[in-house]
């Protein structure tokens, strides 16, 4: 009877020795497995500072904190009122730019209607001067003949001589024209000048206004709200913090046998102590080339043994999609990664998401 007593109490120990092990083996993340390496970490999230591009004063928070919000969600506004002035201020001068180009488009007609009347006028002398030298030559002719007098061939000489000087008088009056039309060009040109340098401030303005409506860049969580209505904030100044729920990842350290196997792509599997029924799978998109808790001096082996490097494990944006109410960032948890990737995952290791 002893001896059964005996034999049972030592079953029960060997019971809870190996019960025992095992579950130490599944607390240090190989479960015996020499091809599985793990490491403690916590679930982390890229965040996104939401900040006032402009130094203004706080009007509205459109949104509280653990909000989720999509892309392009409007989450605060700045007030605009002196944007708004600046607006009907670049406006107006907008106007008065483009009335000096109608202006100077005018005066650009009224130069080369001018020009055309001169350019008239000088064929009009030309004409003139060339009939008062066919005069004058018969006159040269006639006086040889006899038939005028010297007095009379003297004025017509004059005559080509007040005809040469109109013309000419034409020809200068045509020169100050096309000087007139280049000056009337460039008028044109800066007042054009003017009206794109007036839309450029107001377009300006315009995206200051529209930029002070501070809208999320991605989905995600309101993280923290830091600063209220009526606050003054400076140029950059934060306002909000959202928590990218697309881009989720587990940051955790291995030592330098277990790094030194472990490559960007390789598969990882996740089990979080608040929710350690579900198992989620994971890519490793980061490997430290530096290592971390670096001993004072490296020399033997063992040293060599306790260089730590760090490595984050990326959870699929797709699979965090599907879950995003689910998502959580801090909660600490336990990341596994396949040392060989040939290698299957053990049972306690498969996939198992929530419904």
């Amino acid at each position: 009877m002893n001896i059964k007593i005996w034999a049972l109490r030592l079953g029960v120990v060997a019971a809870v020795a190996v019960a025992g092990w095992a579950f130490w083996q599944r607390r240090n993340g190989s479960g015996g497995l020499e091809h599985i390496a793990s490491g403690n970490g916590r679930i982390e999230a890229v965040e996104i500072d939401i900040a006032a591009r402009q130094p203004g004063r706080i009007q509205a928070i459109e949104a509280r904190e653990g909000d989720m919000v999509r892309t392009g969600r409007v989450l605060a506004r700045m007030d605009t009122e002196s944007l708004q002035a600046q607006l009907r201020q670049a406006e107006a001068r907008l106007r008065q730019a483009e009335d000096a180009v109608g202006t100077a488009r005018s005066q650009l007609a009224q130069r080369e209607s001018e020009r055309a009347a001169m350019q008239a006028l000088v064929v009009q002398r030309q004409t003139e001067w060339a009939a008062a030298q066919r005069r004058a030559q018969r006159f040269a002719d006639l006086l040889r003949q006899a038939f005028i007098s010297q007095q009379q061939l003297d004025d017509q000489t004059e005559a080509v001589e007040r005809a040469a000087a109109a013309l000419a008088a034409a020809r200068a009056q045509v020169a100050a024209s096309d000087a007139a039309i280049a000056a009337a060009r460039n008028q044109v040109r800066g007042s054009e000048s003017a009206v794109e340098a007036a839309h450029a401030e107001a377009a300006r303005i315009r995206t200051d206004i529209e930029d002070s409506a501070l809208k999320a860049p991605r989905d995600g969580r309101v993280q923290l709200i830091v600063a209220r209505p009526g606050e003054v904030v400076g140029a950059g100044g934060r306002v909000l913090n959202v928590v990218d729920l697309k881009d989720v990842y587990m940051t955790f350290f291995l030592p330098t046998r277990a790094v030194g196997r472990v490559a960007v792509g390789s598969e990882a599997r996740l089990v979080l102590d608040a929710v350690p029924q579900y198992v989620i799978p994971a890519r490793i998109s980061f490997v430290a080339d530096v290592a971390q808790f670096t001993p004072k001096t490296v020399e033997t082996q063992v040293e060599r043994e306790k260089l730590m490097f760090r490595v984050r494990a990326q959870i699929p944006p797709d699979l965090l999609e599907k879950h995003l109410a689910q998502v959580k960032t801090g909660l600490p948890g336990v990341a596994y990664v396949k040392l060989d990737p040939d290698a299957p995952w053990p049972a306690q290791l498969q996939a198992r998401l929530p419904e």
